[in-house]
């Protein structure tokens, strides 16, 4: 019963209108995270199938001074996952594997990494090392999604049986998406697009590659000890070029397409987005939070069933929040790594009146879901050199 009151009161709410006020105020708080001369952000907040905000704020590229708008394709890190286990299930509702079977069937990896099963790869319960600790970076300047399984040549154990603990893991969908492409015949992006994209009629999106160039590209930034921003993009990291686990740049406009899709259930494959929002590894009994197949789900009792993930690269940070029974969503593209995204989501939910929970109310999400105790994503604190003597960012740290 509580719940329906909760869905009854945000409906009573958004049907009299998104008020004038409501929307300054949203302004007035993005406007004070972000600074018209400095990196910037897009938002867009949609409820019922409609938008109701949406806007960019700052700069998408520091040195040519560009704004960013609503159109500017944004790597979006980890969001990336979630087109990748769409593409896993639509190959698995296509009967072209079984979830069960060992990744060891499609591709040469030593003892016991090969016994590891799609599904655990696709909920983070399959304890595969990271392959940062394998890699050569010595001789690897962009690292690509075959370095992944090169890298792995070398692994001999896992970090728990695979089945039995939640770990977070940026390899196990690097070899997610060498899969689709061994299954399918087509390259990983080529199957996004033929499947996801084009369907959607989502144009411009495109995944990473070494020296092509992306249309309205965002540039990313990190703020430095001296107060002044420094780019943070893909010529500073090793490991932003890898594809299945956050390779995606894809435009605000356009990933508004995807969500409303998978949110109304009108997407011509949506029980397979259901399917991906099922809880399957534990993570959390504190916040009730659990992790399906590119998704985190949160299912806290009399609360809706919350839905979002983060991603990060270089950078770039991205967020997407959901509430499926309110057919609310919100998601929060940046271009500078200093802002917290998920505080600022639980700041507009605020304004909105959403009943978010404990949604990200202990800390930032960010470092709540890479900071688990054990058998789970510890913070990253021990970095790669390269023999230039750069420091890379997020996806170049390796676990202590």
């Amino acid at each position: 019963m509580k719940i329906h009151r909760l869905i009854l009161i945000f409906n009573i709410f958004i049907n009299s209108g998104f008020c004038q006020s409501a929307e300054n105020r949203i302004d007035s708080l993005m406007n004070a995270y972000y600074l018209p001369e400095l990196p910037g952000a897009v938002i867009s907040i949609s409820q019922n199938n409609k938008t109701i905000f949406e806007k960019g704020y700052g700069k998408a590229n520091l040195t040519t001074g560009r704004i960013i708008s609503t159109d500017e394709n944004f790597n979006i890190g980890s969001l990336t996952k979630q087109f990748t286990a769409f593409a896993v299930l639509d190959l698995y509702d296509k009967g072209k594997l079984s979830l069960n079977d060992p990744i060891g069937k499609f591709f040469k990896l030593p003892h016991p990494l090969s016994s590891i099963r799609i599904s655990q790869l696709l909920n983070h319960s399959s304890g595969i090392p990271d392959h940062y600790s394998y890699t050569d970076t010595n001789k690897v300047k962009h690292a690509t999604d075959k370095d992944v399984l090169a890298a792995l040549q070398h692994a001999d154990s896992l970090y728990f049986l695979s089945g039995t603990h939640y770990r977070y893991s940026n390899t196990a969908y690097c070899l997610l998406g060498m899969l689709i492409e061994k299954i399918s015949g087509h390259s990983y992006e080529d199957y996004l697009q033929k499947n996801i994209f084009k369907p959607l009629g989502i144009q411009d999106a495109i995944v990473f590659k070494i020296n092509r160039p992306i249309s309205k590209r965002v540039m990313a930034y990190e703020l430095s000890k001296d107060g002044k921003f420094r780019e943070a993009d893909a010529g500073q990291s090793i490991f932003f070029s890898t594809e299945a686990d956050g390779g995606i740049y894809i435009s605000m406009n356009n990933y508004m397409k995807w969500c409303r899709a998978i949110e109304s259930g009108k997407f011509s494959r949506t029980h397979m987005i259901r399917r991906a929002w099922e809880t399957q590894t534990f993570v959390d009994s504190l916040h009730g939070l659990w992790y399906g197949n590119g998704w985190f789900i949160q299912e806290i009792r009399s609360y809706p069933k919350l839905v979002y993930h983060t991603g990060f690269n270089g950078g770039f940070r991205t967020v997407v929040f959901m509430i499926p029974a309110l057919d609310y969503y919100i998601s929060i593209f940046s271009n500078r790594s200093d802002i917290d995204l998920e505080e600022l989501v639980r700041q507009v939910n605020y304004l909105l009146s959403i009943p978010d929970n404990s949604f990200i109310k202990s800390g930032p999400l960010e470092s709540f879901i890479h900071s688990w105790p054990k058998f789970a994503p510890c913070k990253e604190t021990r970095l790669f050199s390269t023999s230039s003597g750069r420091n890379l960012n997020a996806k170049d740290m390796v676990l202590n």
